[in-house]
């Protein structure tokens, strides 16, 4: 078995004690631990990777174990099997850049990771993703439909089994209730170095303002708009050369650079919540 253990809590001495204390007592051999105590939330993360003698045996017992060391120490845990491929939902408008990276991605076999469906609210991409093979859902969206089209989207989360739903240039604004229902299960990617150049035309904005850095920041949805925890963050040095198409261009590079990484690191559970923010063990 190869498995990851992650998890939070209440910092406080014997943690890292206690946890590998279970591991090895159910024969695990640690791969890698990384571990952080945050002294502003007084919260203490964790994350091991081990490999052991496979069984379902095994494993349930581990887990009966570990449960009992989270109730003792209050701990949110999770435990996965790296050797499983998870799978996601992805959402695109009519810009097709952070979407083409990814199905380059995973044809090519670099993202691990079944993209097991494109959603989108316009017909644009539907023969790129046609091409890849991957199933295309049209919901478009109105103000009437959009309760509809957000039903729509979390029955096919639920027949895709899909963990996470990307955001890849989807230019809709999701309901709070949306957001609530999938917390930490939506990945964004937002044109800029957040907070900056919010709304429509950011590169506009950026050349208008003589920018000399410009980026992309992938971070998870939450009911307030792009104001979720940041997971990565991709940026380049720019200078009076550049106009505004440059800018553009170069952005729309760092866009797929940063959710692309993001992705990666929040399926190989690198990626923890701490209140607004994250601890990203890289």
């Amino acid at each position: 078995m190869d498995l990851v253990l992650t998890l939070s809590c209440p910092d406080r001495i014997g943690i890292v004690y206690a946890v590998t204390g279970a591991l090895v007592e159910h024969g695990c051999t640690i791969v890698t631990s990384n571990q952080f105590g945050d002294e502003r939330s007084s919260l203490f993360f964790m994350r091991v990777r081990v490999r052991g003698e496979p069984g379902t045996t095994v494993v349930d017992a581990l887990r009966g174990d570990l449960g009992t060391v989270a109730s003792r120490f209050r701990m949110t845990w999770e435990l996965h099997d790296s050797r499983e491929r998870p799978r996601m939902l992805v959402m695109v408008s009519r810009q097709g850049h952070c979407l083409n990276d990814l199905l380059y991605r995973h044809r090519t076999g670099s993202l691990n990771v079944d993209i097991a469906a494109v959603v989108s609210n316009h017909r644009d991409l539907e023969g790129l993703v046609a091409w890849h093979d991957i199933p295309f859902h049209h919901l478009p969206v109105t103000d009437a439909t959009r309760a509809d089209a957000e039903a729509s989207l979390l029955g096919l989360t639920d027949s895709y089994d899909a963990e996470v739903v990307v955001l890849a240039r989807y230019m809709q604004v999701l309901s709070p209730s949306l957001c609530q229902k999938l917390a930490g299960r939506i990945i964004n990617i937002h044109h800029s170095l957040l907070p900056s150049f919010k709304g429509a035309r950011p590169y506009q904005q950026a050349y208008e303002k003589g920018v000399k850095i410009i980026g992309a920041t992938a971070h998870y949805v939450t009911p307030k708009l792009d104001e979720g925890p940041i997971i990565e963050q991709e940026f380049v040095r720019v200078d009076h050369t550049y106009d505004a198409q440059r800018l553009i261009a170069t952005g729309r590079d760092l866009e797929a650079l940063a959710l692309a990484r993001a992705i990666e690191w929040h399926f190989d559970r690198r990626v923890l919540l701490n209140g607004d923010r994250t601890v990203v063990f890289r």
